[in-house]
């Protein structure tokens, strides 16, 4: 027999745990009140004869309370339920002291390697991640309730940033900077101007990131179309300052040069700024703002070649890179970029075209910018083309009072994810178990979610004026409530989903790619996506079915999976579990095949969407990654790659990192050997364990010999 604790473990059975209970209690009762050891031995007889796979710790002790009723002792209960209670209260107290402690010395892996974007041995960050400790707590023993958090626990769903539960404090959004650069804005009780200046309004941006990341925990987006106005003022200042200071004396061509001089140094400038300022701001959660910015030429926009120009320099400036403490130029981890792909520059032949050349050429080195498909996603949302938010979960369509489609200044309320790959397990292939247990599963979501919903409810608009005063969400009252903001479809809530591949591989014996496990696999995910749209018909809130790109979420399912149901081979055996709706890593499938198959799950995924491919090096054969750029614009509405490219972030080796004599990888050229200061990308079987030597003393990296 199994006993489920109260924090979700699963431990044997241990009859003297409820002996040595008894004894404890009967030791402090008259001796008319005890109970003899036969009947000690009885009442726990009388348990294990349930015959029971499990019980919960907490049906154990009522049926204890009840046999000790039964027979007449009543003082005896109360003492023996005091003693249930005194061990409650101290299982309660001080169960963040260990957290604490070993995350100041450093030796907290689990939250220290959560995320990645956090270096986790600055104080300032440490702060941070203490603060987060104490809220996942408060959340777990306070503010959820128990069957929530034991459904986590036992890796049922996860609720996702326990550690800003505790706060009036949201996930992600699209900040509304065209408003506040246009009609200003206030930070830190100061007034903020629209600014007069290509300079001053990138300058402007980089602080409204800043004071957004700081209030909130997921990312946030800002597209760069809005500065192109910005652009254009200076380009007109300068006109007006040579045109006053030199009057007729030079041409308007001559003019004109002196005017493009001046602009160039001032978008350069400007955009050296935007990138500087993300990469060297820490936000008070302890990182750089988690941020993205959308590169979209929209054919219609009056500064659409100011804004072009804003995008080459953006892009330019990515292929240099930023100088780490070594002065060598490495790929910074934010801005996140995406670049639009459209009519006029999908390399068809449009005006444009240069640009997506140029992306493409940043792609092959830096990894970034991930592309989206115009033509696509306008099928796919009403005809609109708009960012993710930072966390690259999607908005909904949504029309103002005006009957006009907005999608900045909206936000996302939170996440819960569904363990997919549990549900196949405990299944067992039977079709009826799987969808009756899956509807289950999917309540407890729901109930998660408006848990979510409901910490939001009754926030006022001075828990962070420039979110709900000063334009970067709206523009409230003070101590106004946000709640209208939180109805009607205007932000969304996350329903997640994990490990598509090996559900279906588990309910019917081959991979989602199989026309057998595609039937499956699109059956499960359209149910998801009407349990996401009967919520929203239901709540009026903005329900919304989200690919979570969590990478670190994958592993903590598989591992909670194995635990509990052993190695199951293609499932458990590998340490992880594919991300969404994503194919297996070790599947053989060339790019262009991968893209044409995972854009069907886009489709119903529209709460948040990504696929990717992994590459090799592309850095001399740009053509190639071209031709994939077009097959993206024309086949799938979101989309990244990954260059096999080894990299070391210390000294800005670009080579292949070796592995040394004693199985660490170490750069060559520095022998740097922290791991997390390198991107080693190659991976060909998808083993993510550690190497070792095989009997033939060649260097494995598993079964799947993989000679490095």
């Amino acid at each position: 027999m199994k006993v489920t604790k109260r924090d979700g473990r699963i431990v044997d059975y241990d009859r003297n745990k409820i002996v040595v209970a008894i004894q404890k209690a009967n030791a402090e009762v008259d001796q008319y009140e005890k109970v003899s050891e036969e009947k000690i031995d009885s009442i726990v007889a009388g348990i294990e004869n349930k015959r029971m796979d499990n019980l919960m710790v907490e049906d154990i002790q009522d049926m204890i309370e009840q046999k000790l009723m039964s027979e007449g002792k009543f003082e005896l209960a109360k003492k023996y339920i005091i003693y249930r209670y005194t061990r409650e209260m101290v299982r309660r107290a001080n169960t963040t002291d260990d957290s604490i402690m070993s995350l100041i010395k450093n030796s907290n892996k689990d939250v220290m390697e959560e995320n990645s974007n956090k270096n986790a041995y600055i104080a300032s960050t440490q702060r941070d991640l203490i603060a987060g400790e104490v809220s996942k707590d408060l959340t777990k023993r306070v503010l959820l309730p128990e069957k929530i958090v034991k459904a986590h626990e036992e890796g049922i769903l996860h609720f996702h940033d326990m550690d800003y539960f505790l706060q009036s404090i949201f996930n992600c959004c699209l900040i509304n900077i065209g408003d506040m650069l246009e009609n200003g804005t206030v930070m830190n009780g100061k007034l903020i101007e629209s600014p007069k200046s290509f300079q001053v309004a990138c300058t402007v941006m980089t602080q409204i990131i800043s004071a957004v990341a700081s209030s909130q925990y997921g990312g946030q987006s800002v597209d760069i179309r809005h500065l192109g106005k910005y652009l254009r003022k200076s380009h007109d200042k300068y006109a007006r300052h040579y045109r006053q200071k030199y009057g007729d004396g030079i041409s308007e061509e001559v003019l004109e040069e002196f005017v493009q001089d001046r602009l160039s140094d001032e978008l350069k400038s400007g955009v050296q700024t935007i990138q500087y300022q993300i990469n060297t701001l820490m936000t008070t959660n302890g990182q750089s703002p988690f941020v993205t910015l959308f590169l979209n030429l929209d054919i219609n926009d009056p500064y659409i070649n100011e804004n072009a120009m804003i995008i080459e320099e953006i892009l330019n400036q990515r292929i240099e890179g930023i100088k780490n403490e070594k002065g060598v130029y490495v790929t910074p981890a934010f801005p996140k970029l995406i670049y639009v792909l459209d009519e006029h520059n999908c390399l068809k032949g449009g005006p444009y075209d240069y640009l997506t050349k140029l992306a493409v050429k940043c792609s092959a080195k830096r990894m970034y910018p991930d592309y989206i498909s115009a033509k696509k996603m306008r099928e796919n949302y009403e005809g609109n083309v708009f960012s993710c938010m930072g966390c690259r979960s999607f908005l909904t369509p949504w029309k103002d009072e005006n009957g006009q489609y907005k999608f900045e200044g909206r936000f996302n309320q939170g996440v819960v994810s569904i363990n997919l790959p549990q549900i196949g397990i405990i299944a067992d292939g039977d079709e009826e178990v799987f969808w009756e247990l899956l509807e289950e599963r999917l309540a407890l979501c729901f109930e998660a979610l408006m848990c979510r919903h409901h910490s939001l409810e009754g926030t006022l608009s001075s828990v962070s004026p420039i979110h709900w005063q000063y334009g970067a969400i709206a523009r409230l009252g003070k101590n106004e409530p946000i709640d209208k903001l939180l109805h009607n479809g205007y932000s969304t809530i996350s329903l997640g989903y994990i490990g598509l591949y090996e559900v279906t591989k588990l309910m019917t014996g081959v991979s989602h790619t199989n026309p057998k496990g595609t039937n499956f696999a699109l059956r499960l995910m359209k149910r998801l996506r009407l349990a996401c749209d009967t919520w929203k018909l239901e709540t009026g809130i903005g329900f919304g079915l989200y690919g979570t790109p969590a990478e670190s979420l994958c592993y903590r399912f598989a591992e909670i999976d194995k635990k509990k149901f052993g190695i199951i081979k293609d499932i458990t055996d590998k340490g992880y579990y594919t991300n969404s709706y994503h194919i297996d890593v070790r599947e053989k499938i060339d790019a262009f095949s991968k893209f044409r198959f995972e854009s069907q799950f886009q489709k119903i995924s529209s709460g948040g969407a990504i696929s990717y491919v992994e590459i090799p090096n592309m850095k001399h054969n740009t053509s190639a990654l071209e031709d994939l750029v077009k097959f993206i614009y024309e086949n799938i509405q979101y989309a990244e790659f990954n260059t096999k490219s080894d990299y070391c972030h210390v000294c800005g080796f670009d080579g292949e990192i070796i592995v040394n004599d004693n199985l660490e990888w170490e750069c060559p050229q520095c022998h740097n050997k922290d791991k997390n200061k390198m991107n080693v990308t190659r991976r060909t079987c998808g083993y993510l364990g550690e190497n070792f030597w095989n009997d033939g003393k060649t260097k494995e990296i598993s079964s799947r010999v993989l000679h490095l």
